[in-house]
């Protein structure tokens, strides 16, 4: 089995897995918004996706997961924050590169992207899920609440998960 590598400033886990016969290697956490988060957002939610509006101010404060592969490849993506509205960490813009989807690997952000809220104490958190995502989550423990909303014509609905 190949090690993650969850990383944090200097505070860095390490953690064993193996999916579906890739390996991958690091999980690394970003206080700013690096350029390989950036390129998988990009890929996936503007060039295959067709959105316009990606990116925001959020991703200047946000925390930034990206997952690597065995040769360092940047191949998923997260951002975590703090909302003070809710009163809860959000987890926003999970995004797996095309060739790399069907190996639990969008599992596996989520995963990380909790760790990363539990060690910061958080009890809680929202995501606000393309609808026709909206079963991924909901296996891994999201439950759907409010009314269906539409972001630049998609339809999203905010899930909530206790961790």
């Amino acid at each position: 089995m190949a090690a993650f590598l969850f990383g944090h400033g200097n505070d860095n886990i390490l953690i064993n897995r193996k999916l579906r016969e890739l390996t991958l290697n690091k999980v690394f956490v970003y206080e700013e918004f690096p350029d390989c988060a950036k390129e998988i957002r990009e890929a996936v939610f503007v060039n295959e996706q067709g959105f316009h509006n990606e990116f925001d101010e959020i991703d200047n404060t946000a925390a930034h997961l990206v997952l690597f592969d065995e040769n360092e490849v940047p191949i998923a993506t997260c951002r975590v924050f703090w909302d003070t509205g809710v009163r809860s960490y959000i987890v926003g813009r999970v995004a797996v590169m095309k060739q790399y989807r069907g190996k639990n690997i969008g599992s596996v952000m989520l995963q990380e992207a909790e760790k990363y809220v539990k060690q910061r104490g958080g009890k809680s958190i929202f995501l606000h899920a393309q609808c026709r995502a909206a079963n991924f989550y909901k296996g891994l423990g999201y439950t759907e609440f409010g009314n269906i909303e539409k972001d630049e014509g998609c339809p999203h609905v905010w899930m909530q998960k206790f961790i």
